[in-house]
């Protein structure tokens, strides 16, 4: 090895040392580099074409809930392996690997606190568990919140992020559909607001059932929100899609949600629904 080439081998190695590897983040969608630090600092929002992140439960819940007002609700046991189930590995080694990676019991987690004084349950899907899928445990935790909120008498606003129903389970995932709706029934019945934010992505069988039952429809910009793959159904009819089609922006411009809101003003804008349906409760 020549005199240069062992300089230079120094020099990169205590360049290594000095530079963490999470300094930075690229963002997904214009694949700009930005400073970790200053991409958290920003609501993971990135700062150059305002993309918005995904986040996990514990992360919205501070950012959308009064600070310590919140207590996450306790999972009630469902029979975990329903169905022994194996592909390459097993669904039991899958749920521990995603329990190990995000530090979750499951893909949705639901808390009890105040946005801006005023009391809700808020329920948020974890895309980062096994892509937020809709299984058993998604399904009771779910109707969890629900019951939460009927006996406390306040909204329940739920945070959607799904690639759909989790087909380790199979049709009994399936059943989280109708189950879910009757939760939500149980809702309207009692004159609660539900409240249903759409992030990226929203897709099958949680787009299929409560995602699209909100009394009030919100999403975060950009969002992906659709049932079936853009692809699939241009296959089907055999034309070709607008390039936003299944976007955030798309769906509120054909009349599917209500409106499109920046994660900045997301807090706020829940509290002046939240008291809007509350006073209409009342009022009635």
């Amino acid at each position: 090895m020549s005199w240069l080439s062992n300089v230079r081998n120094k020099i990169a190695s205590i360049t290594k040392k000095e530079t963490p590897d999470n300094l930075w983040h690229k963002c997904k969608k214009c694949e700009s580099m930005v400073f970790l630090k200053e991409y958290e600092e920003n609501m993971h929002i990135c700062p150059k074409c305002d993309h918005h992140g995904r986040i996990g439960p514990m992360l919205r819940f501070e950012q959308i809930m009064d600070e310590n007002s919140w207590k996450i609700i306790p999972f009630t046991a469902v029979k975990e392996d329903p169905l022994k189930f194996k592909d390459q590995k097993k669904y039991t080694d899958r749920l521990k690997a995603a329990r190990a990676k995000t530090e979750e019991q499951d893909a949705l987690i639901t808390a009890f606190g105040t946005i801006e004084e005023q009391p809700c349950v808020v329920g948020v899907q974890d895309f980062a568990f096994m892509g937020g899928s809709m299984g058993l445990a998604v399904g009771q935790a779910f109707v969890d919140g629900a019951n939460r909120a009927l006996e406390q008498q306040c909204p329940y606003v739920i945070f959607t992020a799904a690639g759909g129903a989790r087909m380790q389970e199979g049709i009994l995932s399936l059943m989280q559909m109708p189950k879910t709706t009757v939760a939500i029934s149980m809702l309207r019945e009692a004159g609660l607001p539900f409240i249903v934010v759409l992030t990226d992505p929203t897709t099958g069988g949680v787009t299929a059932s409560y995602a699209m039952l909100g009394d009030v429809q919100i999403s975060e910009p950009g969002a992906l929100i659709g049932f079936a793959g853009q692809r699939v159904i241009e296959n089907t009819i055999r034309e070709k899609l607008p390039d936003n089609f299944q976007t955030a922006e798309y769906l509120l411009e054909h009349g599917m949600i209500d409106m499109v809101v920046h994660r900045k003003e997301l807090r706020s804008e829940l509290a002046r629904v939240m008291t809007y349906l509350m006073a209409w409760k009342t009022a009635a």
